[in-house]
């Protein structure tokens, strides 16, 4: 491991509509931190580049690198497989970077209980939480679902709600520049933290 301090590991977990995915690529954008490419068993959608916004592989090279533990967290959805490779994220961690995911609960518990004492010294996760009646008015301005598609969300927000206590940090969803801002202020504040030096303890302070 280098003597850089290690970056921040922030899972973002919320339901549909919370903006979650817009705080992560925003981040990544004014070079806060590093949005993690998942990899998939799906075929790619038109202007989707491998190695940018997802690792396109096989179900025979996934199956082999899930039995081989080398994701963080892998789920089967809609006949395809989602994983988040450890070696993807752990590079970038101990490069000093700040590392951002924005997945469900599920995928948050699995990265919650890894072992590797780089995730866990990393890891920290933030739910974004707005109320049920702006889950749906959000759901619905999008016009892009269809009303079984968003009772199907609205449902699935209402199990993601009930555990929203296993986050060590809660953000209100307000609009996107205040929850942008919390977003922000929560990554600076994650970097002071002591797990993350590498320095033994030894801090310079200016004019010491």
């Amino acid at each position: 491991m280098s003597n850089k301090n290690l970056g921040t590991l922030l899972i973002v977990s919320g339901p549909s509509g919370s903006g979650k995915t817009t705080l992560c690529r925003r981040a990544e954008a004014e070079g806060l931190a590093t949005y993690s490419i998942s990899c998939t068993t799906r075929t790619p959608r038109a202007g989707e580049i491998d190695g940018k916004d997802y690792y396109f592989l096989t179900q025979k090279v996934f199956d082999a690198r899930a039995s081989s533990g080398d994701f963080l967290e892998h789920a089967c959805v809609h006949g395809h497989c989602y994983g988040t490779l450890r070696s993807e994220v752990t590079r970038h961690l101990e490069q000093g970077k700040n590392v951002v995911m924005d997945i469900d609960v599920q995928g948050a518990a699995s990265i919650r209980a890894c072992p590797d004492p780089i995730i866990r010294r990393a890891y920290a996760d933030v739910y974004i939480y707005l109320a049920r009646t702006e889950v749906e008015a959000r759901l619905r301005g999008r016009s892009t679902d269809s009303e079984e598609i968003i009772q199907l969300r609205l449902h699935n927000a209402s199990l993601e709600d009930a555990r929203r206590s296993e986050y060590q940090f809660i953000l209100p969803s307000a609009s996107r520049e205040h929850d942008y801002t919390l977003f922000k202020a929560l990554l600076s504040a994650l970097s002071l933290r002591s797990s993350l030096r590498n320095d033994e303890g030894q801090l310079h302070h200016i004019g010491a």
